[in-house]
């Protein structure tokens, strides 16, 4: 007997296997069992810190990239130093070194006076300070960093090469007392006699016989500079300038060549070379390198002086007319940067450029600029014999125009006086 519709059967029926939901499963199996023999075995366990880079090793790195003249690999390895050991003053004033060779000045003294706060009494990160700010043209504060390096310790030839160079540099800016020159080839030789081998030493030594006229004697100490450090542009640049006073203009060429291999974001090598060719009359390889050194700082109103220059006494003076203007009066680059325009006045070189502007004018027949440009010569800087003679010859070239206007038929370039004797300029 059995209960008619019961639910009860004693034969359940199977039901099928799904091998969607098995592979599934065998899947998830797997993964957990690489994740347990695999990826756990290779996480850091938590709330244990992570292991950092021994500061040691970018420090060595960074040595051995600073013995190569890598410096910029150098100061990358020495700021990793610096973040994986902030307390390590040693890597705060090698940085600074190497950023002052590097034109890196503003975090040159930022990292000088990271070491003066970690050590209120390290002479070398006074020194270095005093020096990445004369270069920036605080003078006084440099100077005072520098008299304070030697306080701290005077017989640091680093310290007293630093305030004879800072002398030298206000010197040559003109804004030096009586015996401003005297310490500083004072303080040049001391340095020599302390370090003989200091590379800052000669360095410092070279520039104060530089702006003293000493040519020959420069170019001895800049050459011993080079020998224990051959990586800092600067110093080839020095040396470079020293050898066109002279007379070696193919060295020289060689030095600013080699100062832009070492910093070529600095169009004040090319330049120099274009000058150099100017000199020997090679006119076109002088525009190409004044070219090159406005292609790298577009924005500064010398180099548009220097090519408008070339141009101008190659005797073509509708190239070099745009040049010009846009050094007198400003402008926009090719790329549309503002180019501020050099004011008339009695610093070096002004005269002469507005003289040449206004010249060139004349001699393509623009008489009303030309004129106007005369006038402002004879009323601005009036005390100047050179800018008075030179408005006048603009004036009697666009008085001959009037009477015989000038024809296709190339002219001579015109005379610039640069002193009593009428000589040209240079």
């Amino acid at each position: 007997m059995y209960l008619k519709g019961s639910k009860l059967s004693m034969s359940k029926k199977r039901r099928r296997t799904n091998p969607w939901l098995l592979a599934f499963l065998l899947l998830t199996i797997g993964g957990l069992v690489y994740l347990n023999l695999v990826v756990v075995p290779m996480m850091d366990p938590p709330f244990v810190p992570t292991p950092t880079r021994d500061p040691l090793s970018f420090i060595a790195e960074a040595d051995a990239l600073a013995a190569e003249g890598k410096y910029l690999q150098a100061i990358e390895s020495y700021q990793g130093a610096i973040n994986a050991d902030p307390q390590n003053i040693t890597n705060y004033l090698k940085i600074s070194r190497l950023q002052i060779y590097t034109d890196q000045l503003v975090q040159a003294q930022v990292n000088a006076q990271n070491a003066i706060l970690l050590d209120n009494t390290a002479s070398e990160a006074y020194a270095l300070s005093g020096w990445a700010k004369g270069f920036q043209k605080e003078y006084l504060a440099g100077e005072a960093d520098a008299r304070r390096a030697i306080e701290l310790d005077q017989n640091s030839g680093l310290a007293h090469a630093v305030l004879a160079y800072i002398l030298a540099l206000r010197v040559e800016a003109g804004v030096q007392e009586l015996d401003t020159i005297d310490l500083a080839i004072e303080e040049s030789r001391t340095a020599l006699a302390l370090e003989p081998n200091l590379l800052e030493a000669h360095w410092a030594r070279g520039y104060v016989l530089e702006i003293t006229s000493n040519y020959e004697e420069a170019v001895t100490e800049l050459d011993a500079a080079i020998a224990i450090n051959p990586h800092i542009a600067r110093v080839h640049m020095a040396l470079g300038r020293n050898l066109i006073n002279t007379g070696e203009l193919d060295r020289s060429v060689f030095e600013f060549t080699k100062a832009y291999s070492l910093n070529p974001t600095d169009p004040t090598p090319n330049l120099f070379i274009s000058r150099v060719y100017s000199m020997l009359g090679e006119w076109d390889k002088g525009i190409q390198y004044g070219s090159l050194a406005l292609r790298d700082d577009p924005q500064d109103p010398n180099l548009y002086a220097n090519l408008g220059t070339l141009y101008y006494r190659k005797g073509q003076y509708n190239q070099a007319l745009p040049y010009l203007e846009t050094a007198v009066r400003g402008g926009t680059s090719e790329d549309g940067q503002v180019v501020e325009g050099i004011p008339l006045s009695y610093a070096a070189g002004v005269i002469e450029l507005y003289s040449r502007y206004g010249l060139a004018l004349a001699r393509i027949n623009r008489c009303s600029e030309a004129v106007t440009l005369a006038d402002a010569l004879l009323q601005n800087v009036a005390d100047n014999a050179d800018g008075v003679f030179n408005a006048s010859e603009i004036i009697g070239i666009c008085e001959e125009n009037l009477l015989n206007p000038p024809t296709a038929t190339p002219v001579p370039t015109p005379t610039i006086v640069t002193g009593p004797t009428a000589t040209p300029v240079p």
